[in-house]
């Protein structure tokens, strides 16, 4: 399946449908405190710029988002595509098109948590595939056992 994937607003139906079929997703993998979330509204946020895939109908099928923390590194945020279009790329697209936003920002570093491998072995496969590898908490993520941790030099 081809996508293509671009700068939107977060602030929109799709992408909130997007983001609540996200949280829906991860409820259920870990308390509630090692959950760390943000709203559409915060991804609305100047420092944050988000990424939407879109189908060949131009459905949304997958989001992202870059945040930025200063002048050398990167957050990855918001990583979800729906279960129907999983293993078809989409994901990938997303995820070089946050790389290449951060390389245009100038930025060094990007890094991100996710879940632990045992309930997001997914997720994993892409960020290593992508050339990600782990690490320990940065910023203030506590270390858990519902964390994991990649970062990746640019």
């Amino acid at each position: 399946m081809a996508v293509t994937v671009a700068i939107e607003s977060p602030l929109q139906d799709e992408v909130r449908a997007l983001i609540a079929a996200l949280n829906d997703y991860l409820t259920p993998l870990s308390p509630e405190e090692f959950q760390f979330k943000m709203t559409v509204e915060q991804m609305a946020e100047p420092h944050t710029t988000v990424f939407i895939a879109r189908d060949n109908e131009g459905r949304a099928v997958g989001c992202g988002a870059l945040k930025v923390h200063d002048a050398a590194f990167g957050e990855v945020k918001r990583m979800f595509t729906l279960p129907e279009v999983r293993g078809q790329r989409a994901g990938s697209a997303i995820l070089n098109t946050i790389e290449e936003a951060a390389r245009e920002k100038g930025l060094s570093k990007l890094m991100l948590e996710t879940g632990a491998r045992d309930t997001m072995e997914p997720a994993h496969r892409l960020y290593e595939r992508s050339g990600f590898v782990a690490r320990g908490p940065f910023l203030d993520y506590p270390d858990s056992p519902y964390s994991a941790f990649f970062e990746k030099a640019l």
